[in-house]
C-alpha cells in the first residue's frame, strides 16, 4: 500500500500542510514523520473528502479554483468561513488571512458577520447572494424525532435490563460490580474513586444483565443523571456504616426522576460497626419504604469484600426486570444514548454508546448529535470486535466525524449523506441561534473582554480525557462562591494537549488544566517560551483545591488591623537638629517603633503614618509599656500639640479567601 503523507494530502485537498496536520492532531492520528500510518488511510480519506465535500463548490458565475473569481456566489447563514472558502474557490487559509485584515477572528468552522463576508467576496471580485432556506418552516425530509415511532407488538423481544448503580462517593459502587464481574477496576481508578461512566455486561443463569457505573463525587451530577436517565432499574448503594449522605439523596432524587424501580443495596455488611436500621431510617426519611417495614423496596444486604449477598442482589434484579417485561425490535434501526465520548490514539473520535432499541451494525450510517458518521468498528467491554450490538448492549464506537457530547442521542440512517445533511443542519441552526449574541467577534474584542473585565478572572483552557470529565469540572468551577474573583473557562475540549492549545493560552493569559491526559512532545518546552502553566491531575477534587487556591492568590490580601496602645502628648520638646519629639505617657497597651500611628486632636484626626523613633530618657528604645513615659518622634510629622493623643496601631496581612 502506497504511503500517504501529510503533503501529498495537502496537495490533494488545496490546503496548507499546517492545516492538514493540526486536522489529523485533532483527531488523534499521529503522523511519523509526516506519513499518515496505513490502518488509518481509508478513515483519513474518508474524513477530508466529507471536510472539503469534493466536487461540490455551491458558486455560480466564473469561479476559477485558486485564482481570481468572477459573478455571485450565494452562501447560507450563518456564513462559516470553510462554506465561503468552498464557494470562493479558495484555500481556506487563504480565506482566513484575508477575513483578519479586515479586523474578525475565526477559524475554518467558525462563522463571520456578513458585513466582514461582503468584504471579503468584494476583494475577490464577488458578489454574496444570501441564500434563504425555503424549508426553514416545513418538517425536515426523513428526519426521525428521538421518541421512537410505535413497535409492533409482534416485532417486539424480551431484552436485558440496564442496571445503573448510584450512591455517594467511597460507598463501593464499584467495588460491588467488581465482585460481581470478578474484575479488580477500582484498583486502577485514580485515588480509587470512579470518575466517568462505565458499562459492562454480566451472565445470570443464563440471562445478561448490562451494568452502569457513574461517579460518587459532587462534581459528577451530570453523569449521575445521565446514568439514572439511560437506566431500567437504579442499584442504591449505601454503606452500612455510614447511612445516607449528600450524594446518597441526590442520586436518590435523579433515579426517581427517571421513574424507574429502586433497590437499595446495603454496602460493607462485614464490617463491625454495620448499622443497617440506620440505613432502613434513612430510607423513610427520604420517601423510600423499605420491605423489611412493610413497603415495596427492595433491600439486599451484602459486602463486596467477602461477596455476602451477591447472588441476592442479581436475583432481585431479574425479578424487577421480569415485572418490567423489558422488551425491544431487534429488527429496526438502532438507536442510542452517549455515555461517554473521547479522541483516541489511532482511532479517533469514539463514543461509548448504549443502543436503546434497534441493533447497530458496522457499515451503518448514523447521526449523534452535530456529529455523523458510519460504523467503522465496534467494540464490547471485553475488547471484542463486534459485527452488530443488540438493544441493551454497551459498545465503543469508531467512525465518527467529530467528538459528540456525553448525552446526546444516536440514530441510524439509510445513507451516509443524509446522516452528514442532518449534523450540518444541526451544527446550522446551533450557530444561527449564537452567532447574533457572540462574546468575542473581532480581535480587538477578544483583548477588550480579557483586559477591561470589572471583575478578576482566572483564564482556564482544560483538556480531559472524556467529555464528562471536562463537563464536570467546568460546572464544579461554575459554582465556586465568589462574587469578587471567577474561573473563566475559555476553552473545554478532550484529547492530549497540543501546541495549538499552548497557543491559545498564551494569547488569552490562561492556564491549561489537563485530567486524564498527556502532553504531547515538544509542547512543555513551547509552554515555558510562552510562560503557559501547564497542571496536570488525575483525581478531581485535587483539581478543584488548587484551582480554588489559584483563585484566592488571584485577590489581594485581606488586611486586619490590630490595636497595640494609646498615648497622650504632655510636653513638646524643640531640638536644635532634627525633627520635634514629643513627650507621652503611654496610657493603655504599649506603643512600638515602626508601628502604625494616628495622631487625633480631640475626635479630628490629622495624621497617619508611623512611628519614627521612641526614646527612655537618653536611650533608644524597641517599645514602651502603659504607665511609662517616652519622647515619640514621628515620620514626617511634626505639628502636633499639647493634649493630641496618638494611636498605635500595625496591620496584619492574610491570604484572602473566596
Amino acid at each position: 500500500m502506497k504511503k500517504l503523507k501529510i503533503k501529498d494530502l495537502a496537495k490533494q485537498y488545496g490546503a496548507a500542510v499546517p492545516m492538514i496536520a493540526d486536522e489529523l492532531a485533532k483527531q488523534g492520528i499521529e503522523c511519523t514523520s509526516g506519513v499518515v500510518p496505513e490502518d488509518m488511510n481509508e478513515l483519513v480519506i474518508d474524513y477530508f473528502d466529507s471536510l472539503f465535500k469534493r466536487g461540490k463548490s455551491g458558486r455560480k458565475g466564473a469561479v476559477r479554483k485558486g485564482g481570481a473569481a468572477s459573478g455571485t456566489i450565494s452562501v447560507k447563514l450563518p456564513i462559516v468561513v470553510k462554506n465561503l472558502a468552498e464557494a470562493l474557490g479558495k484555500r481556506p487559509n487563504e480565506v482566513i488571512s484575508t477575513i483578519m485584515k479586515h479586523g474578525e477572528l475565526a477559524a475554518i468552522n467558525q462563522t463571520i458577520s456578513e458585513a466582514t463576508a461582503r468584504k471579503v467576496c468584494k476583494d475577490y471580485g464577488v458578489e454574496l447572494v444570501l441564500e434563504t432556506n425555503q424549508q426553514e418552516n416545513k418538517p425536515r425530509q426523513g428526519s426521525i424525532h428521538f421518541e421512537d415511532e410505535p413497535d409492533n407488538p409482534e416485532d417486539l423481544s424480551e431484552r436485558p435490563p440496564v442496571v445503573t448503580f448510584l450512591g455517594h462517593v467511597d460507598h463501593g459502587k464499584t467495588s460491588l460490580q467488581d465482585a460481581v464481574r470478578h474484575t479488580h477496576v477500582v484498583e486502577g481508578e485514580a485515588g480509587r474513586i470512579t470518575q466517568h461512566i462505565g458499562a459492562s455486561t454480566v451472565v445470570y443463569k443464563n440471562r445478561k444483565i448490562t451494568f452502569i457505573d457513574t461517579p460518587g463525587h459532587e462534581a459528577f451530577t451530570s453523569m449521575r443523571a445521565r446514568g439514572a436517565n439511560a437506566t431500567d432499574i437504579a442499584i442504591l448503594v449505601v454503606s452500612a456504616t455510614e447511612g445516607f449522605k449528600p450524594q446518597t439523596v441526590e442520586a436518590l432524587n435523579h433515579a426517581l426522576a427517571a421513574k424507574v424501580p429502586v433497590i437499595v443495596a446495603m454496602n460493607k455488611m462485614d464490617l463491625p460497626d454495620a448499622d443497617p436500621d440506620k440505613v432502613l431510617l434513612n430510607m423513610s426519611q427520604n420517601g423510600l419504604a423499605s420491605e423489611d417495614w412493610g413497603g415495596n423496596v427492595g433491600t439486599v444486604r451484602v459486602s463486596a469484600k467477602t461477596g455476602k449477598g451477591l447472588t441476592d442482589l442479581l436475583d432481585r434484579i431479574l425479578l424487577e426486570s421480569e415485572m418490567l417485561e423489558l422488551k425491544a425490535n431487534f429488527k429496526k434501526k438502532a438507536s442510542g444514548i452517549v455515555l461517554e465520548a473521547q479522541i483516541e490514539p489511532g482511532l479517533g473520535a469514539t463514543a461509548h454508546v448504549l443502543v436503546k432499541n434497534g441493533t447497530l451494525r458496522v457499515g451503518d450510517p448514523f447521526v449523534v448529535g452535530e456529529a455523523y458518521g458510519k460504523v467503522k468498528m465496534l467494540i464490547s467491554d471485553h475488547g471484542e470486535k463486534l459485527q452488530e450490538a443488540p438493544p441493551s448492549t454497551p459498545v465503543k464506537l469508531v467512525g465518527l466525524s467529530a467528538v459528540p457530547e456525553a448525552g446526546d442521542k444516536l440514530y441510524v440512517r439509510e445513507t451516509e449523506k443524509a446522516a452528514r445533511q442532518e449534523s450540518e443542519e444541526k451544527v446550522a441552526d446551533r450557530r444561527a441561534g449564537t452567532s447574533s449574541v457572540s462574546a468575542i467577534a473581532s480581535v480587538d474584542d477578544l483583548f477588550n473582554k480579557l483586559n477591561h473585565s470589572s471583575q478578576l478572572a482566572l483564564n482556564l483552557l482544560i483538556k480531559s480525557d472524556v467529555r464528562g470529565s471536562g463537563e464536570a469540572i467546568a460546572q464544579s468551577l461554575a459554582k465556586l462562591p465568589s462574587e469578587k474573583v471567577k474561573a473563566d473557562v475559555i476553552a473545554n475540549s478532550v484529547g492530549s494537549i497540543t501546541e495549538n492549545d499552548v497557543m491559545l493560552a498564551a494569547a488569552s493569559n490562561a492556564i491549561i488544566v489537563g485530567f486524564h491526559v498527556r502532553v504531547n512532545p515538544g509542547v512543555n518546552d513551547l509552554a515555558k517560551k510562552n510562560n503557559v502553566e501547564i497542571r496536570l491531575y488525575s483525581i478531581i477534587y485535587e483539581l478543584l483545591e488548587e484551582i480554588t487556591d489559584a483563585l484566592a492568590g488571584k485577590l489581594a490580601p485581606e488586611k486586619h488591623e490590630n490595636s497595640l496602645g494609646k498615648a497622650k502628648i504632655l510636653q513638646i520638646f524643640e531640638l536644635s537638629k532634627g525633627p520635634k519629639i514629643c513627650g507621652c505617657k503611654v496610657l493603655s497597651g504599649i506603643i512600638k517603633v515602626s508601628g502604625k500611628a494616628r495622631v487625633f486632636r480631640g475626635t479630628e484626626l490629622i495624621y497617619n503614618g508611623e512611628i519614627a523613633s521612641l526614646h527612655r530618657f537618653q536611650d533608644d528604645v524597641k517599645e514602651v509599656k502603659a504607665g511609662f513615659e517616652c519622647g515619640i518622634r514621628l515620620d514626617n510629622f511634626a505639628d502636633f500639640l499639647e493634649g493630641d493623643e496618638i494611636e498605635c496601631f500595625d496591620i496584619e496581612l492574610k491570604k484572602a479567601s473566596l
